[in-house]
């Protein structure tokens, strides 16, 4: 397998491009060697430049859930280019769109799209601000919320301290009213809330998808949530990965758990940016126009993408193929287990709906302290010959692989092939 015109691009793209990539996780860097240059893709086939066809368990870290180009997306799309690009004003598909992901989800009343999760995050950090009249904010260890200032944080020297800034350019400043508390350690919480009276929310992953496919340990959801009700607090469910990928809806529902804000994106874009944030009225009213929580956005709900949401989540309501996904997850789980186990490499795997992760390690993971064991020198080798073998595969051992609906039996077969081919070269590290 040749990879000659991804390195050639590569090296092209550092002249202009911050490391010819624009995004950090596409260099490539905890895997090593030169990052793929994709030119298109297909059902649940992706091809480089090179012409190698890999099965994709990226999908884009998420989105692509019907699969590349599904037939029907794609005939929405190519009409509504036809109508237009932006146009700076409000379209009917915005009211569609937004009816079909309220109902979608039990506390939700009121949606505002935005341009990505990222920016779903940040507004919904100032309205449960502005709703609650207190700035701190409790995220946990391990979850990732995007890339503003507040949330780029990494834990201090003790639960209760106030968190240090996680990137260069981030001022003390910036995360002084950000908290870090641990996964699944709900005394990590309260003790928090034992040195603070000003917070206002606890933001989570109802699984947590960026430390590798993390699942709550039983009741912790619920008892946050009761917890944080009797402080006056709100919990935010950031489903911006989790969304639509376990139910049509959202992963808290079948955790048990009414999130009082949750954060979207992914899946409800149909591969296009969007993000959203809703809530129930009382909270959402707090919004500009109708309140004093100012957020705004040019692009925000584009009519290209409201137009592959509405396509997307229209045909995945008709498909509801959740029940193949599960099964899907299973067999890899399976597969991953047994072939790990015939080259005596030892692999955790976590899943969760149309979600799934092998950590190398021996140790459960429950949270990013017990993810972190891993390794992720072992992970590298392991991502490597999937590569070679015909399989794309997030580039890094803390990124869920995804499921699509558009996977084959074949494709199956493929995958199973190459994992054992990936064991059997890690074994002899």
């Amino acid at each position: 397998m040749s990879f000659e015109k991804s390195k050639e691009l590569y090296n092209k793209g550092l002249k202009h491009l911050v490391g010819a990539v624009n995004s950090p996780v596409r260099a490539f860097a905890s895997v090593g060697g030169n990052p793929l240059f994709i030119k298109k893709a297909k059902g649940s086939t992706i091809t480089d430049v090179d012409g190698n066809n890999y099965v994709d368990f990226v999908l884009s870290y998420g989105p692509m859930i019907l699969g590349h180009r599904h037939k029907k997306v794609q005939k929405t799309i190519e009409k509504a280019l036809k109508n237009g690009y932006t146009f700076g004003a409000s379209t009917e598909n915005e009211i569609k769109l937004a009816k079909i992901v309220c109902d979608a989800f039990p506390r939700m009343d009121k949606v505002r799209f935005v341009n990505s999760g990222t920016e779903a995050v940040l507004s919904a950090l100032r309205l449960a601000r502005a709703f609650t009249g207190k700035d701190k904010i409790i995220k946990f260890s391990g979850c990732y919320h995007g890339h503003s200032d507040a949330l780029l944080v990494a834990a201090g020297s003790g639960l209760a301290t106030l968190s240090l800034p996680g990137s260069k350019g981030v001022p003390e400043g910036a995360v002084k009213n950000t908290l870090i508390a641990n996964y699944n350690d709900l005394e990590s919480v309260k003790a928090h809330f034992e040195n603070h009276d000003d917070i206002a929310a606890v933001i989570i992953e109802p699984i947590a998808g960026n430390m590798g496919v993390v699942l709550p340990q039983e009741h912790f959801l619920k008892e946050l949530k009761t917890y944080l009700e009797s402080k006056g607090a709100l919990l935010i469910a950031d489903e911006v990965m989790t969304g639509f990928r376990s139910k049509f809806g959202g992963a808290q529902e079948l955790q048990g758990v009414e999130a009082d804000i949750t954060c979207l994106g992914k899946v409800i874009g149909g591969g296009f940016p969007v993000g959203a944030y809703g809530a129930r009225n009382e909270i959402m009213e707090m919004v500009s126009p109708l309140g004093a929580m100012y957020q705004a956005g040019t692009l925000s709900g584009n009519p290209i993408a409201m137009a592959a949401g509405i396509a997307t989540l229209s045909t995945l309501k008709k498909q509801n193929p959740y029940e193949q996904f599960n099964e899907t997850a299973r067999i890899l789980e399976v597969i991953l287990l047994e072939k790990a186990k015939k080259y005596g490499v030892a692999i955790v795997v976590n899943r969760f709906g149309s979600m799934i992760n092998p950590f190398f390690t021996s140790t459960p993971v429950i949270n990013f302290e017990a993810a972190q064991k891993s390794d992720t020198k072992k992970f590298a080798v392991f991502f490597w010959e999937m590569i070679k073998n015909g399989v794309f595969l997030p580039p890094s051992q803390f990124e869920a692989w995804f499921l699509s609906s558009a996977l084959t039996d074949n494709d199956l077969k493929k995958t199973s092939k190459a994992i054992d081919m990936a064991m059997r070269k890690v074994s002899k590290m």
